[in-house]
């Protein structure tokens, strides 16, 4: 019997995230339900990355993705254990309106807190020191990343150009030279 993952009514990465946590719980075979295209092409490219062979049902303007990992098919343990470094760069995720960007960002890195341990370095440069420090609306985050084992560091030039080193809140400071080798010898490096 496929275990249920009811993903209605919520917005990206919600229902992503709770297919995943269902893959890692070792469910082979899984039907999450969602009421959006944006979430069924993304559950639907999760699946597709994890080996899971996927068909779409649509029900009453709800999509039924039914998932089925053939017993063939083995999951890298190789891929848990890697080496994963983020650069970010900026306190907004992309250009345009700021707004937006507060929203990306808070996104992503709540996606990231959902990858429970598999980061281990988030290097913060430039306007980005602004998401460590005291006022952060994104700190609740990234203090739990801290405690999932990421290192979570501020580049010190930053903090002083923007008059932030007294108010770092979570992680330490960190110099562009031990942020250029840990980037350098990541296995995979993410930067924003």
């Amino acid at each position: 019997m496929s275990r249920i993952v009811d993903a209605r009514g919520l917005n990206c990465p919600q229902p992503v995230i709770m297919t995943k946590k269902a893959m890692d719980e070792g469910d082979n075979e899984l039907v999450t339900i969602v009421d959006q295209t944006a979430a069924l092409e993304n559950v639907s490219r999760l699946a597709k990355s994890q080996g899971y062979e996927i068909e779409v049902e649509e029900k009453g303007g709800d999509y039924h993705i039914n998932m089925v990992r053939p017993a063939s098919t083995v999951k890298m343990e190789a891929d848990l254990q890697e080496n994963v470094a983020i650069l970010i760069t900026s306190r907004f995720f992309g250009q345009g309106d700021e707004e937006l960007g507060k929203i990306l960002m808070r996104s992503f890195l709540y996606s990231l807190s959902e990858m429970h341990g598999r980061i281990t370095d988030i290097i913060f440069m430039n306007s980005g020191v602004f998401l460590t420090t005291e006022g952060s609306e994104v700190l609740d985050i990234l203090i739990g990343l801290a405690e999932e084992g990421a290192e979570v560091l501020s580049c010190g030039t930053c903090l002083d150009f923007y008059g932030l080193k007294d108010k770092l809140a979570v992680g330490s400071v960190t110099n562009m030279y031990t942020a250029t080798e840990i980037l350098a010898s990541a296995s995979r490096s993410i930067t924003l």
